[in-house]
């Protein structure tokens, strides 16, 4: 039943039935990427020892956790998309999204709504997480809010578009495995880009993954590589065309009515 322009009771259903979907298995959705993050941070933080190591003035803790929290926002909003449509259209399950009278646009909207949904849980835990451990302040809380949905708005829709076009789980994982996780890795997490020679520094710049970690991790140190407002607009940039694109192709039916 739509009300005006917008099948609302339709998108409130799917949109909750998104999120029940991951809540269900929070020990994998949740719990899991936390851990993980608290891992990375234990491991660096013991090789490291006694020896101080300093990035731009701060200690090589607080550079790195806002690199952790956003490297597990990218990961998992980006797991929430994709995992549901492939498993759709693995399982044959995909008739559920496309039976109800939902619009396409309405049903691209409320998928990476359940994504960035996930997305900035995840990054909250992992953040609430790290605090105990890493004093982090906020710097700028605009720019918190802006990167963080932002970015898990970005890669619920590069999750979905990845659905789209993938036929099976192995097709998922090869893109996770080969593009999601060494572009979240090479992105400044655990190193300042300034210190990279010359065509690593552009290549670097060149990855939007780069973008928004840096823009992060200012908002809560103070603290960037890059340019903010280039980094604004590729992100902004970046949501648009993929979102466009991502609509084009389910409004079509393209590898899903076929």
């Amino acid at each position: 039943m739509r009300t005006g322009s917008f099948n609302w009771p339709g998108i409130k259903t799917l949109y909750f039935k998104e999120v029940r979907r991951f809540l269900k298995v929070y020990n994998q959705t949740i719990i899991a990427p936390l851990i993980n993050a608290l891992l990375l941070l234990a491991i660096f933080s013991l090789a490291m020892g006694s020896r101080p190591m300093t990035i731009g003035g701060l200690p090589f803790t607080v550079f790195m956790a806002p690199g952790l929290i956003m490297m597990s926002l990218i990961q998992h909003a980006f797991a929430n998309t994709s995992s549901a449509f492939i498993m759709g259209k693995v399982l044959g399950t995909i008739i559920d999204y496309l039976l109800p009278p939902l619009s396409p646009g309405e049903m691209v909207f409320c998928m990476v709504m359940g994504g960035v949904t996930r997305g900035l849980i995840v990054g909250a835990s992992v953040a609430l997480a790290i605090w105990i451990f890493v004093p982090l302040q906020v710097h700028h809380w605009g720019l918190m809010f802006f990167y963080a949905i932002a970015t898990s708005m970005l890669l619920s829709i590069v999750g979905l578009l990845a659905g789209v076009f993938a036929d099976s789980f192995d097709q998922m994982s090869a893109v996770t495995s080969y593009v999601i996780t060494p572009l979240s890795f090479l992105s400044g997490t655990f190193y300042s880009v300034s210190s990279l020679p010359g065509i690593w520094y552009v290549i670097s710049h060149m990855n939007p993954f780069f973008f928004a970690i840096d823009g992060f991790r200012y908002s809560l140190t103070g603290y960037h590589d890059g340019n903010l407002m280039a980094g604004m607009i590729t992100i902004t940039g970046c949501i648009t065309v993929l979102w466009a694109i991502t609509y084009t192709l389910i409004a079509r039916g393209y590898r899903i009515k076929t």
